[in-house]
């Protein structure tokens, strides 16, 4: 078979067995074993604060308003998340090195109060269901260099590493290079769901996980103690961190303007508008039925790489109804009169026309879309090579769910924005 008769990769449909490479197996078997015989255990939140201090070598994190969310989120993690052993050393891993970002960033801006009275220029801000084209529209206008995104080596390591001189993020990149390549080997797979790079533009999520309030746990595990209780909780404290990351960064790396994007800010759209300033929200739009298949898929993977437990059908059960009250806030929100300068972007019209309605959100957003603008983006669409890492595979039927019930459930949502039936191309009236 030539090259050019060479099918891609597609993605397993068959999510109660995760791929493992033979040490990752092997590692997770002893863990197993060690835990019979009384050896290991989960999660322990003073011994993550020890490590995060030992990391760094510093140990005042000023405010610590964020460790009861982290206190909430271990234990959920310890009593409900069925993690392997590799699971809880890259969940260890990853809350030691949120702490520690927390620790350098009180002593970065201690030592440069000028910081927080940064401005970031206007804000676009994407968001919308999961798998509804948000990556592709974020990373179009991150192309533009009038627009600052954030990127990945950034996203997992915010504030400069001690003994990092400014401007020669060199460790951090080095670092980043890494994480994608144990993320490669860990999990081919998923790179054919979410492209993963070291320095592409990257979700701010990962700001909002640093105060430990944000979707990302439970995207990436089974944790419904810490989701019932993040859903009852005011996000604002998050979102000033958030904004004040922003600020740290913009010190780094200055930009004229923003583009932030994460499926989070849909939940929070009241309190990201209130927060942030000069923010205008882009909230893109496509077929329930193919964005939750999707993303129910994706969520099935990432749960596979922690956990050898992957339920398909409670992955739905959690996530479907969840997606359904996400929708009805941001449609509160968004005709409450008080949401500001918004607009939808539909998937099918992003396909079709990429420049057409990049010039409308630049429109809305206030900011000049010149010839260096347009020129970005045409150059970002033809290096985005479809099926690069694979065929993403997935149906409405591996995870319990019936077409026309979504129809129904969500029909409040597809009425308003007048989305498709993606199969027929008929909007709901």
């Amino acid at each position: 078979m030539s090259p050019q008769e060479a099918k891609p990769r597609q993605t397993s449909t068959d999510y109660t067995r995760p791929y493992r490479p033979f040490r990752v197996a092997v590692a997770n078997r002893a863990g197993r074993l060690a835990r019979k015989a009384g050896f290991g255990g989960g999660l322990d939140v003073d011994r993550l604060i020890d490590a995060a201090r030992k990391k760094t070598g510093l140990s005042d994190f000023g405010d610590e308003w964020f460790l009861e969310p982290l206190a909430v989120l271990v234990k959920s993690i310890n009593e409900e998340a069925n993690l392997t052993t590799v699971g809880y050393a890259v969940q260890r891993s990853r809350i030691v090195s949120v702490l520690a970002t927390r620790l350098l960033a009180e002593r970065l801006i201690g030592g440069h109060p000028e910081i927080v009275d940064l401005e970031l220029g206007r804000i676009v801000l994407i968001t919308g269901l999961q798998r509804t084209a948000t990556t592709s529209l974020h990373r179009l206008i991150a192309a533009d260099p009038a627009i600052r995104a954030l990127k990945t080596w950034e996203a997992l390591n915010p504030v400069p590493f001690p003994r990092e001189t400014q401007g020669k993020p060199e460790a951090r990149l080095e670092a980043a290079r890494r994480a994608e390549k144990a993320m490669s080997w860990l999990a081919p797979e998923f790179t054919a769901i979410h492209p993963l790079a070291h320095d592409a533009p990257e979700e701010d999520v990962f700001l909002l996980d640093l105060s430990f309030m944000s979707q990302s746990p439970e995207a990436m595990m089974h944790v419904p103690s810490y989701s019932e209780w993040l859903e009852q909780q005011d996000h604002t404290r998050s979102y000033e961190y958030l904004l004040t990351m922003l600020k740290v960064l913009q010190w780094q790396r200055p930009g004229r303007n923003w583009v932030l994007k994460t499926p989070n800010h849909l939940e929070h759209l009241d309190v990201a508008l209130r927060v942030l300033p000069r923010t205008s929200v882009v909230q893109t739009h496509r077929d329930p039925k193919q964005a939750l298949a999707s993303f129910c898929s994706m969520v099935a993977h990432g749960r596979g790489i922690l956990s050898d437990r992957v339920d398909a059908r409670e992955i739905a059960a959690h996530w479907v109804p969840k997606m359904r009250r996400v929708l009805e806030r941001s449609i509160g929100v968004r005709y409450s009169g008080t949401a500001g300068a918004c607009i939808d972007v539909s998937y099918y019209d992003l396909l079709k026309r990429p420049i057409d309605e990049l010039q409308r959100v630049y429109r809305c957003a206030a900011i000049e879309f010149d010839e260096t603008s347009e020129r970005a983006a045409s150059e970002a669409l033809n290096a985005n090579v479809q099926y690069r890492h694979g065929v993403h595979v997935y149906s409405l039927d591996d995870f319990g769910l019936d077409a026309d019930r979504i129809d129904r459930d969500f029909e409040f949502y597809t009425r308003v924005y007048r989305i498709p039936d993606e199969a027929t191309g008929l909007a709901n009236a």
